[in-house]
């Protein structure tokens, strides 16, 4: 969320409209070509980049304004802050046919670098990685000390790894390989010299002092990313750098096949190498090629990195750092261990140890997921109990820290990530929706998407019911999390949630004991295979349907439930859509009161109840009952229009015995009645507080429908025909006039009269409204001279006269 400031100055940049950019853009020229490039220009290169990036599609900016940015930007005069900007704002212009930088070896790192990020912004459009790639190889092998700064350019050449990893030969790999080994191994111990700020300092003050660990003491192993200083070295800054692109460099330059490596298999492999191998196989690591060596460094680095994280940090900062490199560590290992199962043995008792220590820090929770997705992968040869790992990772920590957005994102991402390594516990993970969902709740907006890509795996038969249930109830549940945040000891830390939004008598409820159970369920950490219907607590929570919190997961509702409904048809048979079918019905005047929520519910479920109409015709038939008593009360109809017009189509399309023999007469007739009862109620002219105002579809739906009935079972056409006669009057009359628009008036007097015409040849009616399977195939509307085409030209001139079936 942005401060109101910052809202502020990023819908300015929005609302600048081409003419008024190309007057700047001018301006900026103008300023870029004086010999003094001063503060302004500096401020006006901060609005650029500002109006450029603050919207999602492409800002056209002048050819004269990007030349120049272009020509700053390799000026070695030019001061670094303007450069930076240059860059920033031709990044953002990337992809663009109207940038020609090229690579130019004359100008220093800081520019080289600079050059390079807007270079790979472009893509490989003439092979610019490649370029860049080889540009940054070659400042590898120059080892003078005048040369080009590495500490500029290692990140570069970490971007071109993952972007094009064929663009290294072999003997460059191999000579990268050996660099990395060098800045991970061999970087000083020493601080760098401070800058001389005064003519009488003494050469003792300037001499460096040794590096220290997070704790203040002083280091006595090598230098890692969480050592400490005032000041670093070249060969420090490479450490820190190497150690930030190594596990890509490790998953470029390792074996063939590594990421189609089976699971099986790699256990099995393991632990055959484990039968014989030994802790101290890296007695000879000096000895070993340069790849192989990498990995030997890398381990060791990994471990002083575990070893470091038990060091109690003196600043937050370093502790924050600690976290972030035990992540990276323990997936870097991780990645070892998949191309050489040697490392496993040495890995297990630091990571196994690391694991029993971090599980009961708060703090300390991201790092579960790399380990967790160790386990996964190792869990086998390594003789870990992954389903306690798994039990307390889905079980704790979504209850517990379901607010932390950067966590829900990275927990999300693991469950999609490793997938197909789940294998035996894909169980657990279908288990724990319930779980899951409430990061879904709290961070709806960012982790949607995320979620609809989700959803699929997570469906299952057992679980479908309860789980679309959950959905349903997803912004209650969201409110539910609110509250407990609330009612929890107030945080240090500014508040999780809104605090402009009062709700004592939430709170209240809340912590009302007579309300636990329905609370407690809403909280479940697991699938119960249970439901419980919480409208005493859409009451309860009816003031906190305006927090914005709740509002956004409402807007988010619709998507999920339409990825839920895909997957659950590929896995539901007929005894499930009935229940599926069922369940919508039922949930239709039962959802939480969040502004516009139900309206937009509604008209996914309408649709939804269609598709699983189309999937199984006889769901009309097997759930006569129930359709019936559903179409028996008109409360709410106007909210419910979508749904109520949905199963009235259904009803006029399905019930028939073309689609299920066990359709009756009887039936038929029940469903006419139940029909015509309903369209005299929504149509009658007099006020009425439990009757409101019906839709002009839901009528037109219903004469259809009746028509259709009425053609299957021609003892009900004189009534159809005498409900159709005084529906077209009703719509003449004045009455009429507060009830529908002159449009919807006018809609239901047209298909009244339509309706009326084919009623008076029966068997025409039945031809039209009940087509038959092979009438509704496809080469009947593509053959112009025979079956249906010529079927309604016939049919068309015989309802215009009202005449014999033949015709002229």
């Amino acid at each position: 969320m942005f401060s109101a400031g910052a809202e502020s100055l990023l819908h300015q940049a929005r609302e600048i409209q081409d003419e008024e950019l190309k007057k700047f853009c001018s301006r900026i020229s103008k300023l870029l070509q004086a010999e003094d490039l001063g503060p302004d220009t500096l401020d006006s290169l901060q609005r650029l980049f500002l109006i450029i990036s603050a919207t999602k599609y492409n800002r056209r900016l002048e050819k004269t304004c990007v030349d120049l940015l272009q020509a700053t930007l390799g000026l070695a005069a030019c001061p670094e802050q303007l450069q930076v900007l240059c860059a920033a704002i031709l990044r953002e212009m990337s992809p663009s046919d109207s940038l020609s930088l090229v690579w130019d070896h004359t100008q220093n790192s800081r520019q080289l670098s600079l050059v390079a990020s807007v270079l790979l912004a472009q893509g490989d459009r003439n092979e610019e990685v490649s370029a860049v790639g080889q540009g940054v190889l070659r400042a590898l092998e120059s080892r003078q000390p005048e040369g080009p700064s590495l500490r500029y350019l290692l990140p570069i050449m970490a971007k071109v790894v993952v972007l094009s990893p064929g663009t290294l030969q072999e003997d460059q790999a191999t000579l990268l390989s050996k660099r990395l080994v060098d800045w991970l191994r061999y970087a000083s111990l020493q601080q760098g010299l401070p800058h001389s700020s005064s003519f009488f300092s003494t050469p003792r003050a300037r001499q460096p002092g040794p590096i220290t660990e997070v704790d203040g003491t002083v280091a006595t192993d090598f230098f890692t990313v969480l050592s400490t200083g005032h000041r670093f070295t070249e060969d420090q800054w490479l450490n820190v750098q190497a150690f930030s692109m190594l596990r890509a460099w490790l998953l470029h330059s390792g074996p063939e096949g590594l990421g189609i490596l089976d699971t099986d298999d790699r256990s099995e492999q393991e632990g055959s190498t484990l039968s014989v191998i030994s802790a101290t196989s890296s007695s000879a690591g000096r000895l070993l090629p340069p790849r192989e060596r990498l990995r030997e460094v890398a381990f060791e680095y990994c471990q002083r990195l575990i070893e470091q994280s038990n060091r109690r940090a003196l600043r937050k900062g370093d502790s924050d750092l600690q976290k972030a490199c035990l992540v990276e560590a323990v997936l870097v290992l991780d990645v070892l261990c998949r191309q050489d199962p040697s490392f496993l043995y040495r890995s297990l008792s630091c990571l196994k140890a690391l694991h029993g220590r971090v599980r009961g820090d708060p703090a300390s929770v991201r790092v579960l997921l790399p380990l967790a997705r160790f386990f996964l992968s190792h869990g086998e040869a390594a003789a870990v109990d992954s389903e306690a790992v798994y039990q307390h990772l889905f079980t704790r920590i979504p209850l517990e820290q379901f607010h932390s957005p950067m966590l829900a994102f990275e927990f999300v991402q693991f469950c999609r990530d490793n997938l197909q390594l789940f294998g035996g516990h894909l169980g657990t993970l279908r288990l724990s929706f319930p779980n899951l969902f409430k990061f879904l709740a709290w961070n709806s907006p960012p982790l949607t998407s995320e979620f609809v890509a989700l959803l699929p795996a997570l469906v299952d038969a057992g679980t479908a019911l309860e789980m679309l249930h959950a959905l349903l109830d997803l912004p209650c549940l969201t409110a539910v999390l609110d509250l407990q945040l609330r009612s929890s000891p107030a945080p240090s830390e500014r508040p999780l949630w809104d605090t402009s939004l009062r709700a004592p008598s939430c709170l209240e409820a809340f912590r009302d004991p007579r309300f636990q159970g329905l609370f407690q369920y809403l909280l479940r950490p697991k699938a119960s295979g249970a439901t419980e219907r919480l409208v005493p607590l859409y009451q309860l929570l009816q003031p906190m349907a305006s927090c914005a919190r709740v509002a956004q997961c409402a807007e988010a509702v619709p998507t999920l439930l339409q990825a839920f409904f895909s997957a659950v048809t590929q896995v539901a048979d007929g005894a499930l859509i009935n229940q599926l079918a069922l369940l919508l019905l039922g949930r239709s005047d039962s959802l939480y009161p969040a502004p516009g929520y139900a309206a937009r519910v509604h008209s996914v479920l309408s649709s939804q109840f269609l598709a699983l109409c189309t999937l199984k015709p006889s769901l009309v038939v097997e759930l006569a009952r129930d359709l019936l008593e559903f179409l028996g009360s008109v409360n709410g109809l106007r909210s419910r229009a979508s749904l109520v017009t949905s199963v009235v189509w259904a009803v006029g399309e399905y019930l028939s015995v073309a689609y299920d023999r066990r359709c009756t007469v009887e039936q038929i007739n029940k469903f006419f009645e139940a029909l015509e009862a309903l369209l005299f109620e929504v149509t009658q002219c007099r006020p009425s507080a439990a009757l409101p105002r019906c839709p002009p579809k839901v009528v037109t739906a219903l004469m259809t429908t009746l028509t259709k009935l009425a053609s299957r079972s021609q003892d009900l056409i004189p009534r159809a025909s005498l409900l159709l006669s005084k529906m077209r009057t009703l719509t003449q009359s004045p009455a009429t006039s507060s009830m529908h628009s002159e449009e919807g008036a006018e809609a239901i007097c047209t298909r009244a009269t339509e309706l009326l015409t084919l009623l008076k040849m029966p068997s025409v009616a039945q031809f039209v409204l009940t087509p038959s399977t092979e009438v509704c195939s496809p080469r009947y509307h593509r053959d112009v001279n025979t079956a249906l085409p010529l079927a309604l030209r016939t049919v068309s001139r015989l309802v215009e006269r009202e005449a014999g079936l033949l015709p002229g």
